[in-house]
């Protein structure tokens, strides 16, 4: 009899501890199913415009160039005003235009998109047209 006593509590142990285990599981699946419902409560689908925006390819980039700008051994200098400083830089369909501080534009056929990569830095604003990226570049 004492030996089925024994068997009794191994039994019971192991039935415990399978009880155990599917409460734990059961425990386990409810917490990760609070957290998705937790997640999903936060979550904000992003708009469509929002998105294709994302998607959309620049138009165009642009830089400030605040030194003189040297090209060919020669100061740029705007035909217009004389200005020879506190250039923006713009990148446009391989052309570079130059804008000087009066608002002067002009192509210049002796820069290219090779050397605009070169002098330029990362991309850290995008903007929605060319007038908001002057407004930030203080233009």
């Amino acid at each position: 009899m004492l030996t089925g006593t024994i068997l009794l509590l191994v039994e019971d142990q192991q039935e415990g501890e399978m009880v155990f285990g599917r409460r734990k599981l059961a425990r386990q699946q409810r917490e990760a199913w609070e957290m998705v419902q937790a997640l999903s409560a936060t979550h904000v689908e992003p708009s469509r415009v929002t998105a294709a925006k994302e998607r959309e390819k620049p138009a165009g980039r642009m830089m400030p160039h605040r030194q003189p700008l040297v090209i060919e051994g020669q100061v740029r200098v705007c035909t217009v005003c004389g200005a020879y400083r506190d250039w923006v830089v713009v990148c446009v369909r391989a052309q570079v235009w130059l804008r000087c501080p009066a608002g002067h534009e002009g192509h210049e056929d002796r820069l290219d998109t090779a050397w605009y990569d070169r002098h330029s830095g990362p991309i850290t604003h995008q903007h929605d047209s060319y007038e908001d990226g002057l407004r930030h570049l203080g233009h």
